[in-house]
């Protein structure tokens, strides 16, 4: 059975200072509420907090 719902682009945006941002797609598994994820900047060469661009 298909589902239908909806999930939103989200836009997240390094807090790291070096530009990059990530596309994703919100996971509803996760607290819908989050406004940062923690990934990886290539930039940075490590793991930074991203914030969601509201």
């Amino acid at each position: 059975m298909a589902r239908s719902t909806v999930r939103p682009v989200v836009r997240l945006k390094s807090t790291a200072g070096t530009g990059v941002t990530y596309v994703t797609r919100k996971n509803r598994l996760h607290d819908p509420d989050r406004l940062v994820l923690r990934k990886y900047d290539p930039a940075a060469g490590r793991h930074v907090l991203f914030r969601e661009e509201r």
